[in-house]
């Protein structure tokens, strides 16, 4: 006996396949105290895919987020918010990327972000980084494994 499939199937299930991934938007906090400590983005470490945007919100004043010059893979985008500035940045380029705050800097206020494959993750863990921002940065890109 041969079954016959309701035309509107094959419909369903072509836009269902055809049907764009939604981008998500990650919010993270800047703050000048928080669950690791003084001067910190929370969280310090995210695994996103392309696509998505983190938004960097500006929950203490004082504080900007800003890519980490040469800490990012080849083709992407530089940004830098103002300080206190709530800022967002839509991340295209598979890799890792590291945020700083300006000001705080070698206080330690960075963070990892890895965008889909961490394919410069070697280099990421080879740049050099000032005070304590070096061991945030350190743990922060473990935790991306």
């Amino acid at each position: 006996m041969i079954r016959k499939q309701a035309p509107w199937l094959g419909i369903v299930a072509g836009l269902l396949v055809a049907a764009p991934a939604q981008a998500t938007d990650f919010q993270v906090k800047m703050l000048s105290k928080g669950e690791k400590g003084m001067m910190v983005f929370q969280p310090d470490a995210l695994k996103i895919a392309p696509g998505d945007t983190v938004t960097f919100v500006s929950v203490d004043p004082g504080h900007n987020a800003e890519l980490i010059r040469n800490m990012a893979p080849e083709g992407a985008e530089p940004f830098a918010g103002k300080p206190s500035e709530t800022v967002s940045h839509t991340f295209s380029v598979p890799g890792v990327y590291g945020v700083k705050c300006r000001p705080h800097y070698a206080m330690g206020m960075v963070m990892a972000i890895a965008v889909g494959e961490p394919i410069n993750l070697d280099a990421a863990k080879a740049m050099k980084h000032p005070g304590k921002a070096q061991k945030v940065m350190d743990t922060a890109l473990a935790e991306l494994h």
